[in-house]
């Protein structure tokens, strides 16, 4: 018999196996069914703390729903801090896909991914703030007001800065709408506005300094005239170069505005305009705070020839600031003379916010601000970690580069805005000192421009990053998953295509350059060839330049790559998509965040069932006593329910005032009340969460009923009884084989075991009647 026992055992085996490993799985309970019962130390009613220690008020610390938590003895607290150490701290505070082992544990991934989105969704909100605290729908308005004053607005003769064509126009809007615009002395009804030597314009936007006019010249002689001309072209001004720039003095030689100033002696800064980038250098000249002197002065330079055949661009800067809105207003109107004879006007207004922190809202954002310090301070400290463990395979996952670029961006930011804000307060300091100074804010609003179109990437590819977290869904991964399969075929399909869009970009270039201004250069060829097919085009204009070949390019363009190209490029898309989502179908379902929720959900639902019980067997104990209840009376009582030692000194203990180890009747009174409203608050919270799980569980069950899936309850339920069956199919024959091999008829034991028949869940055994006891 001991043989048969051994053999038992054995067979047993993968039965007690798979009882362990589903125990360490986390199996759903039904809400009518009640939970499994869990060992009694994993979760207590009241704090475990030896009897009679210390003031009971810092003995307990109370939960959600009114109960006390359990904490671990002082000796192990300390036992447990020495193991933890730095390198745990860091592990669990900077925890991420890529520095912990998540590659065999699915439960694992999916929590510190849910983990990083959390904590990455707050610092998305915080970057939002930061960068929308930063503007205003104000800044529209303040630059269309100057735009419309300065640009649109047109004087006595009819010419405003926009249809400036010659020099003779230019001088006549200097002297006319330029000066009206920028010295604003009296109220709409003539009356003064005794704001002294100060203008506002429109009132409420104080004129800061002087303005400023500027020119670059270009040196006579500086292109060469071919010999059939030599005789009656004496002079020759080639297009800008900066190399050809002229830097002698002319004309009354007495002023800045005659003599040449390098950039640096200006202090100011290259241009992009219309035809070329000039330098910040040239000759310059400063009007006055009053509009009669500035009528002077542009005066004197009229009447002295100030522009001639050598000046290639005039420059007028000034800056305003609004105090309403707290925004400065720096304005550049740009007029190019080019080398062809005429003029073409161009004008920059960038709106910024130099000055920060006023209101309320500002301080807000100075907070938002410094949490965005820490949070880059935190993702700094994760990358170099990420980095230290993957070293080189780091740089193979294209959001590991988005968050490197989003991290130098944000400290480029963070630099500059220290700057920026210790360079407003040295030029306002001087502006302050000394009024009638030109006030050179372009430079400070050039790059606060750039700064704010830098918080826009660094904002768009943040919202970007968001991919990153969400992509351990099925559904999330489409969009990545279908342009990473079909990017070679995209790649291919893109050579095809600009062989031929280019190849048309420089037909229409060489055809209608001439004549149409949307074809002038070849960068304006290739968008506007994008623009038509979006179906924005000037046929009437293609037409006149090219009454033959004008039509044939626009039908074969219009067939070949609109109707051709850019459907066969929809279908690479189409056909992978289709591929990629049929492929996410067919695959298994894995964890997701809505089985972490359940799982959480039936813990808690069973942490909470496990109090009540407890509540019930204090219950008990209080009424099974009489009058006054001794500590050893209580103690007996719950230790047959069950409870542990420490768990009834604290139950004891919380309530035992006087420290005599006697509840008296006011002390049971207190004990009552309090457990009846613990016990009425867990049941309300078990009947809300019992409801909310019989509506998933019912509404999942209908899901997998019409998907025809088992779910993972019942196949855990099945695998267990085929594990069940098959132990004792084993140890039956096992048992059969040991009686007739003892009564010495193993070869009919053999047949009669391969008799032996199992239908689902009975098993039936046939023994020839010659050998029935």
């Amino acid at each position: 018999m001991k043989r048969l026992d051994n053999r038992a055992e054995s067979h047993l085996a993968p039965q007690v196996e798979f009882d362990t490993m589903g125990n360490a799985a986390w199996v759903n309970q039904g809400y009518c069914e009640s939970p499994p019962t869990l060992p009694r130390g994993i979760s207590t009613i009241y704090n475990s703390q030896p009897h009679f220690q210390g003031s009971t008020d810092s003995m307990y610390k109370l939960d959600t729903a009114g109960a006390f938590l359990e904490e671990p003895p002082s000796a192990d607290r300390s036992l447990m801090k020495k193991q933890r150490g730095c390198c745990s701290f860091i592990k669990g505070f900077w925890g991420t896909t890529l520095t912990e082992n998540t590659s065999n544990n699915r439960e694992l991934f999916v929590r510190t991914t849910l983990r990083e989105l959390v904590v990455y969704l707050v610092f998305l909100v915080d970057i939002c703030l930061l960068t929308y605290g930063m503007t205003s729908s104000s800044t529209y308005y303040y630059t269309k007001a100057m735009t419309d004053l300065f640009v649109n607005t047109g004087g006595e003769s009819g010419v405003n800065f926009q249809s400036i064509g010659s020099m003779a126009d230019f001088w006549t809007y200097t002297q006319g709408p330029l000066l009206d615009g920028l010295y604003w002395t009296k109220w709409y009804n003539n009356k003064s506005l005794n704001r002294g030597e100060q203008s506002f314009i429109y009132y409420e936007n104080m004129l800061l300094g002087v303005p400023r006019m500027r020119q670059i010249k270009i040196v006579n002689n500086s292109c060469k005239v071919p010999k059939d001309f030599e005789d009656d072209i004496t002079g020759c001004f080639d297009v800008y170069n900066e190399k050809k720039e002229d830097d002698h003095s002319f004309g009354v030689i007495n002023g800045t505005a005659w003599t040449y100033h390098t950039e640096k002696e200006v202090k100011g800064s290259s241009h992009w305009g219309l035809l070329t980038t000039y330098s910040g250098a040239g000759y310059y000249q400063d009007l006055s705070r009053t509009k009669e002197e500035s009528a002077i002065i542009l005066g004197e330079l009229v009447d002295n020839l100030w522009l001639d055949r050598g000046t290639r661009a005039a420059f007028i800067d000034f800056s305003a600031y609004n105090a309403n809105i707290n925004m400065f207003c720096v304005i550049r109107l740009v007029v190019e003379f080019p080398a062809t004879g005429g003029a073409i006007s161009s004008y920059q207004i960038r709106t910024v916010k130099l000055i920060r922190y006023i209101n309320h809202w500002d301080y807000f954002v100075l907070g938002c601000e410094v949490v965005f310090c820490i949070f880059i301070l935190y993702y700094v400290v994760e990358e170099i970690l990420e980095l230290r463990i993957h070293r080189c395979s780091y740089f193979n996952s294209i959001w590991n580069i988005l968050d490197i670029v989003v991290i130098m961006l944000a400290i480029v930011a963070i630099v500059f805005n220290i700057f920026r804000t210790i360079k407003v307060d040295n030029l306002l300091g001087k502006l302050l000192e000394q009024p009638g100074i030109y006030a050179d804010f372009e430079f400070l609003a050039f790059w606060q421009t750039q700064y704010n179109n830098m918080n826009a990437v660094n904002l768009f590819f943040a919202w970007i990053k968001v991919f990153k977290y969400i992509s351990f869904n099925k559904t999330m991964t489409q969009l990545s998953s279908t342009l990473g399969r079909c990017a070679k075929d995209i790649l291919g399909f893109a050579i095809m295509f600009f062989i031929v869009f280019f190849a048309y970009a420089q037909l229409g270039y060489l055809l209608f350059g001439t004549e149409v201004e949307s074809f002038s250069t070849f960068v304006k060829c290739i968008f506007t060839q994008f623009r038509i097919i979006l179906g924005d085009f000037d046929y009437d204009a293609i037409d006149r330049a090219n009454r033959v070949l004008g039509p044939i390019y626009f039908v074969t363009y219009v067939f070949f790559v609109f109707f051709v190209l850019l459907n066969m490029f929809l279908a690479i898309i189409n056909d992978t998509y289709s591929e990629v989502k049929e492929e996410l179908s067919s695959q298994k379902d894995e964890l997701q965040i809505t089985d972490i929720i359940k799982q959480s959900y039936m813990k808690t639902f069973t942490k909470l069932k496990l109090k009540k019980e407890k509540i019930s067997d204090v219950q008990k104990a209080l009424q099974s006593g009489s009058g006054e209840i001794e500590f050893k009376d209580f103690r007996e009582t719950l230790k047959e329910m069950g409870h542990s030692e420490q768990e009834i000194s604290a139950a004891f203990s919380r309530f035992d005032h006087d420290g005599n180890q006697i509840l008296d009747k006011g002390e049971q009174e207190r004990m009552k009340i309090e457990l009846e409203e613990k016990r009425d608050a867990l049941c309300t919270e078990l009947n809300h969460l019992g409801r909310h799980y019989g509506k998933d569980l019912t509404s999942n069950q209908q899901k997998q009923s019409s998907h025809a899936f088992v779910d993972q309850e019942q196949f855990l339920r099945l695998a267990r009884q085929v594990f069940q069956l098959d132990s004792s199919v084993t140890g039956i024959r096992s048992s059969i084989e040991f009686i007739m091999e003892k009564l010495g008829l193993q070869e009919k034991g053999k047949e009669t075991a391969k008799k032996f028949t199992v239908t689902d869940n009975d098993v039936s055994l046939e023994i020839p009647n010659d050998h029935k006891p």
